[in-house]
Order: C-alpha cells, then structure tokens, then sequence
C-alpha cells in the first residue's frame, strides 16, 4: 500500500474556557506526535458523549497527558503505526477508544484500544460504540459479573450508556428492567428488549420492580443516575445483590442506608473509564473482541434475531464536526435517546 501523504496541521474542536456550549470552535494545530504502541488514525467520525460535555464544562478535567481536545470514541482509517504495533497497518478501517482528541481529523489511539470496524457498519455506526460498549462490558459484565439468567436494572435507560447497556444485557441472557424519564423513552427502551420499563416521573420504581421480581429483588443494578436513586437501588437489590455507578445525573451525593448494605451483603462499586490504565483498557478491548464482536459481525444480518441486530446502535442525531456546538445543545436538553455522533465524511 502506498505511504499516505500527512497534512503538517489538522483541524479539531477547541475553547479557551470552561462554560457554555457556545464557546467552542473550530482551530488548526500540528499533527499530533504517536509514542510508541499507538496509532495516527484519520477520523471519519465521533461519538458524543457526557463526559463531553462535563469536560467543557470544567468539571471533568482530562487525566495528565492526556489530550486535552473533546472525544473519546472515534472510527476511521488508520494513517500510521508507532513502533511495537504489530496487529494494526496503514489502511485498515477501525474504531478505537481515545484518551482525548476525538473531536478532529486525525486522533491519536493505542493500537491495544482499536477494534476492527464490523462488516457492514458505517463509520458512525461504529464510531458509537467503544466509549459506551467499554463502560458497559468493564462494569456489568466484567466487575458485577452479569450472568445469563439474572435480572439488571437499568437507570436513565434511555441515553448511549444505557441502550448499550439493554442490548449487551439482552445479548447475553439477562431480563432488563429500566427506569426512563418519559413514555416515549420507555418505548424506546423496550423496543430495544427491555422486559419492563418504568417512567420515574409518574411512579416510584420501587413496586413494580419488586412485584416483577416476585419480591426477590434484581441482582445487579447498572446506575448512571446517583442522588436520590441510590436508596431506591439498594431497596430493590437482591441479598448479595451488585450494584455498578458510572454516572450521575441525580447527582453526585446521597444518604447511604448503610445497614441495609449490610443485612443485604450488597456489593456496591464503580468507575469512570478514562483515567484507567492503558492496560485496563486494552483487557476490556480484549474481551470485546472475544465475546461481543462476533455477534457484531452478524448484526447487519440479524434477520429475524432482533437480539443481535438491535446491537446496532441508534445514531439518534449526526451533525459535521463544526456543528459541534449543536451536538452538545442536544446531549444536554436530555431529548436524545441513543447516540450522537460527529460526521467527518
């Protein structure tokens, strides 16, 4: 394959202070320098995501060394290999979690946080999947250890995280309850394969969850809402239940009923994704690539297993990449259920 001819600036998403979306815009900087086990890749598109919006608002600080431009999923072509990168070569089509920089031309990747873009997806198909699919996998299944036959509950179901956390839930054999914000969003959420859905507006979740449980509680919950949800979740937990947070749109405080922690030996943890280690990252790209990219393979021809081919994830809204401003007008009104991304072809 002939060497590809690198531009010496590309063009990417910057603001000068944290606020409002309405202070980002578009600037030119050199192409960015690859350290070894990394990859130049070309971006085709970008996925839009909380921890987005929650950077340029100044309250989600990028980790030290880390880009400090928006975007941390993206799918593209990959341009050039830094030396010790073996799996990957110039021309071959990926979508990659970053560590920052999405929101541009060209990103920076580790070659161990790439995965090969499934057969027949688009580009922004698969450019929405490795900031909510590595979540989802690294906490429901691989740190509360979500088994086939168990029952999780999923708040603010509605969003990126929780639609992949429905379909990946389903994919593998679990019953999915969810909790949404809306009628329509519910519908949304059982279209994808949620087995009850619930409008926390009109009705405390607690019931319903226990009357479909038959008083025996879920085993896992997956919260990204935090705040007042998190005595609801402990209530409905079953004994040795496990609990997960990754977000929290409730807020970020709340009183803990420690005790019932304790007579229910809950399991409570949770995480944010971009500070772990590059190690800890790539052990996630491993196990997707083992369990959950082989069924992505066939979701374009799922046919008549709608399990499989609701794994493709809903593009809700796309906007061109200096647009940018619009994307996060949408992620914070709350409207979107699925995926925005950032278009670049």
């Amino acid at each position: 394959m002939p060497k590809l001819s690198l531009p010496s600036e590309y063009g990417h998403v910057t603001f000068d202070k944290p606020g409002t979306a309405d202070l980002m815009y578009m600037t030119r900087s050199p192409m960015p320098i690859l350290a070894p086990g990394q990859v130049l890749i070309k971006v085709h598109a970008a996925g839009v995501n909380g921890p987005d919006v929650a950077q340029r608002r100044g309250i989600y600080p990028p980790p030290q060394e880390a880009s400090p431009i928006l975007g941390l999923e993206v799918a593209g072509e990959i341009c050039v290999v830094a030396k010790g990168v073996e799996q990957w070569e110039p021309g071959d089509m990926v979508c990659a979690l970053v560590p920052g920089g999405g929101y541009g031309e060209y990103a920076v990747a580790y070659a161990r946080h790439c995965l090969p873009v499934p057969c027949g997806w688009s580009f922004q198909q698969a450019a929405a999947i490795p900031e909510t699919f590595f979540t989802v996998w690294g906490n429901l299944f691989m740190r509360a250890g979500l088994k086939a036959g168990e029952t999780v509950l999923i708040n603010g179901a509605s969003g990126g995280i929780g639609s992949a956390a429905i379909v990946l839930a389903k994919a593998f054999g679990a019953r999915v309850i969810v909790t949404s914000g809306s009628d329509e969003k519910c519908a949304y959420c059982r279209n994808l394969g949620a087995d009850l859905a619930i409008n926390y507006q009109d009705e405390d979740f607690v019931e319903p969850v226990m009357e479909y449980t038959q008083n025996q509680g879920v085993e896992v919950v997956f919260d990204v809402a935090g705040g007042d949800f998190i005595n609801l979740n402990l209530k409905v937990l079953a004994m040795d239940g496990r609990m997960v947070s990754v977000a929290m749109q409730r807020g970020a405080k709340a009183q803990v009923d420690i005790f019932r922690i304790m007579a229910k030996r809950i399991s409570w943890a949770g995480s944010t994704l971009r500070p772990q280690s590059v190690t800890a990252k790539a052990d996630i790209a491993e196990e997707l690539l083992e369990y959950v990219w082989p069924m992505l393979q066939e979701s374009i021809k799922g046919g008549s297993n709608k399990l499989i081919s609701n794994l493709i994830p809903n593009i809700y809204a796309e906007f061109p990449l200096d647009e940018c401003v619009c994307a996060h007008e949408l992620m914070e009104s709350g409207a979107h259920r699925g995926k925005i991304v950032l278009a670049l072809t």
